[in-house]
C-alpha cells in the first residue's frame, strides 16, 4: 500500500472519472432538440472514411459501435443523427470538468480528454464524507454544473479505479475494496482489464484464459513466459498490485499526442500512394500541433491493411518539430522499413506524441542551411493562413496532384484527438 504522500502505512484512494458518452453529450446540451434521438458524432458520410467517434444513450440501444462506418450505423438506426466533431467545444468541457476536480485534489492525471484520474488520499473531504459520497458529490456537480453526466470507479489503484468507471454506466458510481474485488473483478472478462487489446484477449483464450480471476491466478513466471515482461504487468494488473502514481499533470495534458488517421478513397497499392496520403495527415497534424503551441518529438504510423489487419511503427526524431515536411519524411522512413505491399493498405494514420512547448529551443541542423529550415516553417506558416481564409483546398502541394482522388481529403476537419498512453514510456 502507499500514499499520495508516500506513507506505505496510508490506503490510497484513487478515482477515475469518465465523462459519458462525451462527445455526443456535450453536443446535445448545445441542441436541446436532439436529446431524445439516437445521435452521433462521426466524419464525413459522403465519403469511404466516414466512422462513428461518438454516440449517446439512444444510439447505443441500436447497437451502434464507436469506429464503425456511418453508413453500416446507419443500417442499424436509419434515423441516427450524426453530426461533425467540434473539438475545440469538447475541449472547453474538459477543462471546466477539471476545475471541479481541481476542488477536491491537486494530484489529477488526465487520460484522454473525456478520463482523468484523481487521487484524494488523505484530503479533508475524504476525511469529511468517504470515499462514495465524495464521488457522488463530483458526480452531481458535474451533472449540475456542466450538464453532463460522468462515471466514477473509486479504488486503491488506477487500474481498478479505470476499471469501476466502465462497470457501471452513466451517471453512477462504483467502488472496488480490497474486500470485494475478487468477488466482483475476477469473474469479469479478461478483456475488461486496462490494455487487454484483441490480441492479447486471443492469445489468453488460447492458453485457456477468459476472465480476469484465471488471469490472476495463473503463475507469473507462466505468463512472463507468454508474453515476456508484459506478462509480469498482466499478472499485477489483475491482482491488485499496480502502484503507479496518479501523476500532477497540467492543462496541457488534456492533449499528450496530436493524430490523424483516414480511409483513402481506394486502396492503396504502392510507397506513391500512400505519400500522397500521408502528405494530407501530415498537413493537418502539423497545423494542428501550432495551432496547439506544441512540437512533437516521436512520429507514429498506423497501417491497416485489405484484410483489416494493423499494426503500428514510431520512431524519435532527432529534434523536435510542427512541420508536415518532416513528419511526412519520418512516417515514409517507418513504411518503408515495415511494410512489403504484399496487400493493399486500405487506411492509415499518423500522430505526433511526446510533445514538448512549441517554444522548446531547437538545435538547427549542421547539415542543412538554416535559413532553409526557417522558410519552411514560414511556408507551412503561411499555408495555414491561407486555408482559415480561403478554405482547405485553396493550397495544396504539387506532388499531391498525381492522382486527384486521393486528395480529397480534408483530415483536419474530422481529425482524432488521441488519448495518453498509460505507460510513460510508451
Amino acid at each position: 500500500m502507499a500514499s499520495r504522500g508516500g506513507d506505505a502505512q496510508v490506503e490510497r484512494t484513487i478515482f477515475h472519472i469518465d465523462m459519458n458518452s462525451f462527445y455526443a453529450s456535450v453536443e446535445c446540451l448545445h441542441r436541446p432538440e436532439l436529446r431524445d434521438k439516437p445521435v452521433a458524432v462521426g466524419g464525413d458520410v459522403e465519403k469511404r472514411r466516414g466512422i462513428i467517434l461518438a454516440k449517446n444513450e439512444h444510439a447505443k440501444k441500436f447497437g451502434i459501435k464507436t469506429g464503425e462506418v456511418i453508413w453500416q450505423a446507419r443500417q442499424k438506426c436509419p434515423e441516427l443523427v450524426v453530426l461533425p466533431p467540434r473539438f475545440d467545444l469538447y475541449l472547453r468541457f474538459s477543462r471546466m470538468a477539471r476545475e471541479i476536480y481541481a476542488d477536491y485534489s491537486d494530484q489529477i492525471e488526465s487520460f484522454g480528454i473525456d478520463e482523468a484520474w484523481v487521487d484524494v488520499t488523505g484530503t479533508p473531504k475524504l476525511a469529511e464524507l468517504g470515499a462514495e459520497a465524495l464521488a457522488h458529490e463530483i458526480r452531481k456537480r458535474v451533472k449540475f454544473e456542466l450538464g453532463v453526466t460522468v462515471s466514477v470507479g473509486v479504488s486503491f489503484n488506477k487500474i481498478f479505479a479505470k476499471l469501476g468507471s466502465d462497470y457501471k454506466k452513466p451517471d453512477a458510481v462504483t467502488v472496488f475494496t480490497r474486500g470485494n474485488f475478487r468477488e466482483k473483478i475476477w469473474p469479469l472478462p479478461a478483456s475488461e482489464l486496462l490494455y487487454v487489446g484483441p490480441a492479447t484477449r486471443r492469445k489468453l483464450k488460447s492458453y485457456g484464459i477468459e476472465t480476469i480471476g484465471q488471469l490472476a491466478q495463473t503463475p507469473p513466471e507462466t505468463l512472463r513466459k507468454w508474453f515476456g515482461k508484459w506478462g509480469l504487468v498482466l499478472s499485477s494488473f489483475a491482482n491488485g498490485l499496480d502502484t503507479s502514481p496518479v501523476a500532477r499533470t497540467g492543462e496541457e495534458a488534456l492533449i499528450k499526442s496530436v493524430g490523424n488517421s483516414t480511409t483513402a478513397p481506394r486502396d492503396l497499392t504502392c510507397d506513391e500512394d500512400a505519400s500522397i496520403i500521408f502528405w494530407m495527415l501530415a498537413e493537418s497534424v502539423a497545423e494542428r500541433l501550432r495551432e496547439g503551441g506544441f512540437m512533437c518529438r516521436t512520429v507514429q504510423i498506423t497501417l491497416r491493411d485489405n484484410e483489416l489487419f494493423s499494426f503500428e511503427r514510431q520512431m524519435k526524431l532527432p529534434e523536435p518539430t510542427f512541420l508536415a515536411s518532416e513528419l511526412h519524411a519520418a512516417a515514409m522512413r517507418l513504411l518503408r522499413a515495415h511494410y512489403n505491399w504484399r496487400r493493399p493498405l486500405r487506411s492509415v494514420g499518423i500522430r505526433g506524441t511526446d510533445l514538448v512547448p512549441a517554444t522548446t529551443p531547437v538545435q538547427l541542423s549542421l547539415f542543412e542551411n538554416p535559413e532553409k529550415q526557417i522558410r519552411r516553417a514560414r511556408l507551412e506558416q503561411a499555408m495555414d493562413e491561407i486555408r482559415r481564409r480561403f478554405g482547405h483546398y485553396a493550397i495544396g502541394r504539387a506532388g499531391t496532384y498525381v492522382d486527384p482522388t486521393l486528395t480529397q481529403i480534408n483530415a483536419k476537419d474530422e481529425h482524432t484527438i488521441h488519448p495518453v498512453g498509460y505507460f510513460k514510456a510508451v
